[in-house]
C-alpha cells in the first residue's frame, strides 16, 4: 500500500485564519477498518473559524487542518472493510481534517453520499443538518404542527434547521439580519421571516403567533438573542442553544423561564453520537431518509478553492456571506 501525500490546509498558530496555510501532510496507508477517501469538496463551518483562536470547545493540538465535513470517494480500503468499496461516494464528518486532497477514516465514520446530493451539497450537508436534526428532533421533540423559532437563519445551522423544521412538519418563522439571508430562508421552507434591528424581535414573533409564543426556539447566535428569546416562548417551550456565532454565549433570565414553564436545552450534535453511538446512527440513518423524502438541501453561498481557505473563514467571521461555504479541492470536478 501506498503512503499517500496530501495538499491540506493547515493551522499553526491560534491567531486567528491569517494562520492558514497549505502544505502537504501524510495520510499514511489504511489500517483495519479503515479507508482513504479522495476528497472532492469540504465546507466550512464556524466552529473552524473558532478553532483556529482556540476558543471553541474542542480544542485540538498544533498544528491541525481545518475541515469538519466533506464528500469524496474511497481511493482505497483496509483489512476488514465491508460496507465500502473503492469507488463508493461517500460523506464524512469529524472535528478537523476535512480540507485535504485525501483522508483516512474509519469505515464505521462514513455514510453513503446520497445521489439527489452532489459532492459540493453533500460536503455542505453533514454538519450543519445533523446539528439541527439532532437539536430538533433529538432535544427539541419537535412535533408536526409546533410553531418553530430560527435565528441566524441565513447561515449554515440556520438554514438547515429551517428546512428540517419545515420537513418535520412545524410552522417556521426565520430571524436574519439582512434581506439577501432571510430569501435563503423563505426559499428553504420558513413561513414568516423577520428582519431584526438591534436584535429586537420578540414582540414581533407575539404579533405573528397572536400572542402565544413559539413552542420551539432554535439559536445558534448567542449573546443578546439568547435572551429576548425567552420573551417570546410559549408555555412549556424549548429553547435550544446550538452555537454562539455573536462570540458570546449570551444569558437567560431564569425568572421567565420558570414563569412560563420552559427549558433551556444545550446541543451538542457531535457529541450526542459520540457519548451513545447508536442513537448518533439512528439520528443519522433518519436524517438520511428525511434528505431523500424531503430533498433537503444545503444552501451553498460560495465554492472556493482550497487555496483560498483562509479568506473564506475570514468572511465567516465577519459576517459578510451567507450559506454554506464550500472549498473544492485541486483536480476535482464540478458537481457529480
Amino acid at each position: 500500500m501506498t503512503t499517500r501525500m496530501s495538499l491540506s490546509a493547515v493551522c499553526h498558530a491560534l491567531d486567528g485564519p491569517e494562520q492558514i496555510v497549505l502544505e502537504k501532510v501524510s495520510v499514511g496507508s489504511p489500517g483495519e477498518n479503515e479507508v482513504i477517501v479522495r476528497v472532492q469538496a469540504a465546507s466550512l463551518n464556524f466552529p473552524d473559524v473558532l478553532m483556529t483562536y482556540g476558543q471553541y470547545q474542542f480544542k485540538p493540538e498544533l498544528p491541525f487542518t481545518i475541515g469538519m465535513e466533506g464528500a469524496g470517494n474511497i481511493v482505497e480500503t483496509g483489512s476488514g472493510c465491508k460496507r465500502f468499496k473503492v469507488g463508493d461516494r461517500v460523506l464524512f464528518k469529524g472535528k478537523t481534517g476535512a480540507c485535504s486532497e485525501y483522508v483516512r477514516m474509519r469505515e464505521e465514520e462514513l455514510s453513503v453520499l446520497p445521489e439527489t446530493l452532489t459532492f459540493e451539497q453533500g460536503a455542505a450537508f453533514s454538519i450543519t443538518f445533523h446539528t439541527a436534526y439532532v437539536a430538533l428532533a433529538k432535544r427539541g421533540f419537535l412535533k408536526r404542527g409546533e410553531t418553530l423559532l430560527v435565528s441566524g437563519a441565513g447561515g449554515g445551522v440556520g438554514q438547515a434547521s429551517v428546512a428540517v423544521g419545515n420537513a418535520l412538519g412545524a410552522s417556521v418563522i426565520a430571524m436574519a439580519s439582512t434581506e439577501e439571508k432571510l430569501a435563503i430562508a423563505k426559499k428553504s421552507g420558513a413561513e414568516h421571516s423577520i428582519l431584526y434591528d438591534d436584535y429586537k424581535f420578540s414582540d414581533r414573533v407575539m404579533q405573528i403567533t397572536e400572542g402565544r409564543g413559539v413552542d420551539v426556539i432554535l439559536d445558534p447566535v448567542g449573546g443578546p438573542v439568547l435572551a429576548e428569546s425567552t420573551e417570546c416562548l410559549a408555555w412549556a417551550g424549548r429553547l435550544l442553544t446550538v452555537g454562539f456565532a455573536s462570540h458570546s454565549f449570551g444569558s437567560v433570565p431564569l425568572k421567565t423561564l420558570q414563569k412560563k414553564g420552559a427549558a433551556l436545552i444545550g446541543v451538542r450534535a457531535g457529541e450526542y453520537g459520540r457519548r451513545n453511538p447508536a442513537a448518533g446512527q439512528e439520528a443519522q440513518e433518519e436524517l438520511l431518509k428525511l434528505a431523500r423524502e424531503k430533498e433537503l438541501r444545503p444552501w451553498i453561498g460560495g465554492v472556493q478553492p482550497l487555496e483560498k481557505v483562509a479568506q473564506s473563514l475570514k468572511a465567516m467571521e465577519q459576517r459578510k456571506i451567507s450559506g454554506k461555504q464550500v472549498v473544492r479541492m485541486t483536480g476535482a470536478p464540478e458537481g457529480r
